[in-house]
């Protein structure tokens, strides 16, 4: 064997051990390859089902939202069509005359009567623009007298140093107790679904 031959098959040896080493080389990084590509396509589906939940949850979010504002802009226009509408009844009390504004004065000065011992000094308090109904109304009560004015619809304040008594029958606090208690058939009636 010549030293040729053996530097031959040195060299041949050397060239099918590179090639192997090559070949194992080419296969390890198409199985990186693949294993990159593998966790780079579950990496993808887990970020898309992640955006996918943030959208939704989004929204969820703003559609929850939606629905609040949508709800208190339902409720403040019910407020505002309540309060047109005790408004009105506050004009329709305050523009009451003649005879039925004196009905409802005696009524409500009667009531308040029944709180007071005979004997007592009563005073009574309305509006300004009653204070002449008021004069011809104490008239018919024992120790009734016209005080002065009070800032109301219409109606008596009615009090009583001996008694220490004080009732307010004005048409505000009726309308006020009218209102609170039939506030709910109100809006039922007014926003019927």
């Amino acid at each position: 064997m010549s030293l040729d031959t053996v530097v031959a098959d040195i060299r041949e040896e050397a060239h099918a051990r590179a090639e192997e080493l090559r070949e194992e080389a080419e296969t390890r990084a198409d199985e990186i390859v693949a294993d990159a590509e593998d966790d780079a396509a579950e990496i993808r589906d887990q970020a898309e089902r992640e955006a996918d939940r943030e959208i939704e949850q989004l929204r969820e979010q703003r559609l929850s939202s939606a629905q609040l504002e949508a709800k208190q802009e339902r409720l403040e226009a019910r407020r505002d069509v309540l309060g047109d509408v005790r408004e009105a009844v506050e004009e329709e009390l305050t523009s009451l005359d003649g005879d039925t504004r004196e009905e409802l004065t005696r009524t409500l000065l009667s009531a308040a009567s029944d709180e007071f011992e005979a004997g007592d000094d009563v005073r009574v308090y309305g509006r300004a623009g009653d204070q002449e109904l008021l004069a011809s109304i104490v008239d018919d009560y024992d120790g009734y007298e016209v005080a002065g004015e009070y800032d109301c619809l219409g109606g008596v304040v009615v009090e009583s140093e001996g008694s220490r008594v004080r009732v307010n029958n004005t048409f505000d606090s009726v309308l006020a107790d009218v209102w609170e208690d039939n506030l709910r058939e109100i809006s039922e009636q007014l926003f019927e679904q």
